[in-house]
């Protein structure tokens, strides 16, 4: 196994643990977080049995990070910040699994100010002509990169929505030509937007719940709430975890 050795000669300079990443799938197919060598060699192993010559990327897991992610429409110059939400789970969850909040219910000021100024350099670098998602893990006020997708991400509707906002139609019209800076963007919402995935496990009984790296969600839904000190969120935030709570 040449490439697995290759593999594990990163570990002279990578800790554990480490997210094992292959490349070109949707969903966080296949991703794992690993801890010893034993499990890392056994994932590589799974990864090469079912995706023959895919690359496999190794990321140095950060245990205990804010997850976090902002959504903008770019048009390859003006880029405009149309939302930042909040996982509630920490990072190490699929953002599909994720409960999340919006606007952000403990971001400083300071982390938000990164946020915005990374999402708008990586727009413009990237030349993206529409809309673009950025998440983020957040440690010790150090802002960290996930990854970057110049495409549409499922939290633009749900965005759309808690804000009433046409945010759709204004990146459709700019990649036909138009500039960020033809429209209005005037978001209105009293409170916060709560994300719930939705799963269905009850169809799927054998399937484990654990929740990982790796997308189980089927759908999700959405709660408005006043303020923070509402039950539904109140309830939610005091089961986060890296397991479905139930």
């Amino acid at each position: 196994m040449k490439v697995l050795s290759k593999q594990l000669t990163f570990l002279e300079i990578l800790v554990f643990p480490l997210l094992v990443r292959p490349s070109y799938v949707l969903g966080g197919m296949k991703m794992k977080i690993v801890i010893n060598e034993e499990e890392l060699e056994h994932h590589v192993v799974d990864i090469l049995r079912d995706m023959p010559n895919n690359q496999i990327l190794l990321d140095h897991f950060l245990g205990g990070a804010i997850e976090c992610e902002a959504d903008a429409i770019c048009d390859g110059e003006n880029v405009q910040i149309i939302g930042i939400m909040q996982h509630i789970e920490p990072a190490g969850i699929h953002s599909g699994d994720s409960y999340a909040v919006l606007p952000p219910y403990n971001l400083g000021d300071f982390i938000i100010q990164q946020i915005e100024e990374h999402t708008k350099r990586i727009a413009v670098a990237l030349k993206t002509v529409g809309l673009i998602n950025v998440q983020f893990a957040v440690k010790d006020d150090v802002v960290y990169i996930i990854e970057a997708n110049p495409r549409a991400s499922r939290t633009v509707p749900f965005i759309a929505k808690a804000y009433g906002q046409p945010y759709v139609n204004y990146a459709a019209k700019v990649m036909m030509g138009k500039k960020v800076t033809d429209f209005t963007f005037n978001p209105n919402m009293d409170g916060y937007a709560v994300k719930i995935p939705v799963f269905s496990f009850e169809k799927f009984p054998n399937v484990n719940k654990e929740l990982g790296p790796e997308m189980k969600s089927t759908g999700e839904a959405i709660q408005f709430i006043k303020d923070l000190k509402d039950p539904f969120f109140r309830k939610v935030y005091s089961e986060r975890n890296l397991y479905l709570s139930k």
